[in-house]
């Protein structure tokens, strides 16, 4: 499979003519018109690359480090849910293809497999915890991944409601969960927005109970305004993701490139941020660092790869996404991560 898709495109392509409509629209669409989903990428495009030729890069790399752990390239797997959709293997392929590669993979709380069986396949994984019908059921289901051996939780708050936009096929479930959540009932007066689904979603409170359990580094994904960053990093959570779902829960927000930069000027140096939603290529992911990320997540493009190759699709796709981003630092004269974060800004100008 390799031999015949060559790009990220090409796979995409691929996964386009692999996976039946419904799964194909389900991972592809964004809420509304699609014009955060679609405004995430192009606003990579606005952004020139500044060659700097005749630099010496000898000897770069792209070795970064989280949470006093030493990674081989900055590309994180994205939480997907209900992997085994595009692929038998599901989130065991995906583990078996960041374990290859050396990346790290967040863990999906809607995985469709056993959180043990990822772990077995020996890959370092974070798990991406949503917010239950209570303090029990989300107390539970984070020890489960404690227990599992998670290396971090992400906490992600943008998206309270989590329900399936397609009729699952049999055997693809939430394996992990006690059982779906159930919205309370509410009388016909009054709001099913505010009053049922709007119940059962975390608050600020939650948020510090949440850090209060657990010794593990703790992320919030999914904050896009500069208060509610402050004070999630007040709280004493150790980074932030930023992130606007890759479009797939309200349609119009601000690009998460906007809002990275935005926040980074906000928050202390010493913040930890993230990056998620809209990365392509190796390109946008040195543009993300050089505007104040320490790494990218990679959603879409792993499930296509994981939809036209399985687990070697989405090897193959990280080995892409790292080696364009080597010829991006090469190019531009930096030779490390930190190089491109010590003010190889991509739009400036040459001294």
């Amino acid at each position: 499979m390799e031999a015949t898709c060559a790009s990220i495109a090409d796979y995409a392509a691929r996964a386009q003519a692999t996976l039946p409509a419904a799964i194909r629209d389900y991972l592809d669409a964004g809420s509304g018109a699609g014009r955060t989903r679609l405004a995430n990428t192009a606003d990579f495009d606005r952004i020139p690359l500044m060659p700097r030729p005749l630099s010496d890069v000898r000897g770069g790399h792209t070795r970064t480090e989280l949470f006093g752990r030493s990674l081989a390239h900055p590309f994180l797997l994205a939480p997907i849910a209900y992997q085994r959709l595009f692929h038998p293997q599901g989130e065991v392929g995906t583990a078996m293809a960041a374990e290859a590669q050396q990346s790290t993979m967040i863990v999906s709380s809607l995985a469709s497999l056993p959180l043990a069986e990822i772990a077995a396949t020996g890959v370092d994984w974070w798990f991406q915890l949503y917010w239950q019908a209570g303090l029990d059921a989300t107390l539970r289901l984070l020890r489960k991944a404690e227990e599992a051996g998670a290396e971090a939780i992400v906490f992600t708050v943008d998206a309270p409601v989590k329900q399936a936009t397609l009729a699952l096929p049999a055997g693809v479930r939430a394996v992990n969960l006690d059982s779906d959540s159930a919205l309370p009932a509410i009388p016909d007066e009054r709001s099913a927005v505010f009053d049922r689904w709007m119940a059962i979603a975390p608050r600020w409170d939650d948020l510090a109970w949440l850090r209060q359990q657990t010794r593990l580094p703790l992320l919030v994904k999914g904050l896009l305004h500069e208060a509610d960053a402050l004070r999630a990093i007040g709280l004493g959570c150790d980074g932030l993701i930023v992130s606007n779902h890759g479009g797939r829960v309200i349609d119009g927000t601000p690009t998460a490139l906007t809002a990275l930069q935005r926040l980074r000027k906000v928050l202390p140096a010493s913040t930890l941020l993230l990056f998620d939603s809209g990365i392509r290529s190796g390109d946008h992911a040195f543009k993300a660092i050089a505007l104040g990320a320490t790494a990218v997540l990679v959603g879409r493009p792993a499930m296509w790869g994981l939809a036209a190759a399985g687990p070697l699709g989405v090897a193959h796709v990280l080995r892409l996404l790292r080696d364009e981003l080597e010829m991006t630092m090469a190019l531009t004269g930096c030779a490390t991560i930190d190089a491109i974060h010590a003010g190889c800004e991509p739009f400036a100008n040459d001294e």
